[in-house]
C-alpha cells in the first residue's frame, strides 16, 4: 500500500518539484499551495506524513503544525527559508519531527522522508514475539504496544518522542549523551546544531510528562554530559 504524503508550500515550483520526486519513488501525494485546503485534506484522508512550509499566505505553518498535533501523530518535516536556530527550535518544540532549510537538495529531502516514514511504521508495528515494558515510578512505557502512560493516564507521544523516551528508559541509570541519543534515535550523524534538536524534543517530552523545569522527576539533565532516567 502506498504511503500518502501531504505537501504544503505556496511556492509552486518547489511544491511541484517535491511532488515529482515523491511520485517517482512510488508515494501517493496530496499537494496544496495553502494551509486551509491542507487541513481539510487531513480531516478527510489518512495521511502518513506531511512536508509543511513555514511561510504560507493564509495560515502560518507553525499554526498548522499545532492543529495537526492536536489529533495526529504522523511525522512532519518543516520547510523554512529562515536559518535562525530559534525558528527551527520553535518547530521542533511544537511537534515537528525534522526541518530542512531552503534551498535544499531534493535527494536530501527524500532521504529524510524515508527515515521518518520508517520510524513511523516501526512505531505502529506491534511485535508479538517480544514483550518489553518499563515501569519507572508510575511512568509505564511498552515497546510491545508502543504505548506510554503516566500514573494511569495515556500520554500522546509522536513516534520520535516515543523513541527518545524508550531509549532513555532502556538505558536507565546511565547518562546518555546528546550525541549518542541523536545518532541512535535520529539515525544521522551528529552535527554542530544537533544538540538544539535534542534539547527541543527533550523539552517537549518534559511538558507531556508535566515535569517541573528546575527539578524534573524523570528526564534529568547531567550538565555538560547528557540525560538520564533513574530507577
Amino acid at each position: 500500500m502506498k504511503e500518502k504524503i501531504l505537501i504544503v508550500d505556496d511556492e509552486k515550483e518547489i511544491a511541484d518539484l517535491i511532488e515529482v520526486y515523491l511520485k517517482n519513488d512510488g508515494y501517493e501525494v496530496y499537494k496544496f499551495y495553502g494551509g486551509s485546503e491542507a487541513l481539510a485534506c487531513i480531516a478527510e484522508n489518512d495521511v502518513d506524513m506531511a512536508v509543511l512550509d513555514v511561510m504560507l499566505p493564509d495560515i502560518d505553518g507553525f499554526k498548522i503544525l499545532q492543529r495537526i498535533r492536536e489529533k495526529y501523530f504522523f511525522p512532519v518535516i518543516m520547510l523554512t527559508a529562515k536559518v535562525e536556530d530559534m525558528d527551527k527550535i520553535m518547530g521542533l518544540t511544537l511537534g515537528a519531527d525534522d526541518y530542512i532549510t531552503k534551498p535544499f537538495n531534493p535527494l536530501e529531502l527524500m532521504a529524510r522522508v524515508k527515515t521518518q516514514l520508517r520510524r513511523y511504521k516501526n512505531y505502529n508495528q506491534v511485535n508479538h514475539n517480544e514483550s518489553q515494558i518499563y515501569d519507572i515510578r508510575g511512568l509505564i512505557i511498552s515497546k510491545d504496544t508502543h504505548s506510554c502512560s503516566l500514573y494511569g493516564q495515556e500520554l500522546n507521544l509522536t513516534p520520535l518522542e516515543f523513541s527518545i523516551l524508550w531509549y532513555l528508559c532502556d538505558h536507565k541509570g546511565k547518562v546518555v549523551s546528546s550525541e549518542e541519543l541523536f545518532e541512535e534515535v535520529w539515525g544521522e550523524k551528529y552535527l554542530e546544531n544537533s544538540n538544539n534538536t535534542v534539547m527541543a524534543h527533550i523539552g517537549r517530552l518534559r511538558e507531556k510528562l508535566k515535569e517541573p523545569a528546575k527539578h524534573p522527576k524523570f528526564i534529568k539533565t547531567v550538565w555538560g554530559v547528557g540525560y538520564k532516567i533513574e530507577d
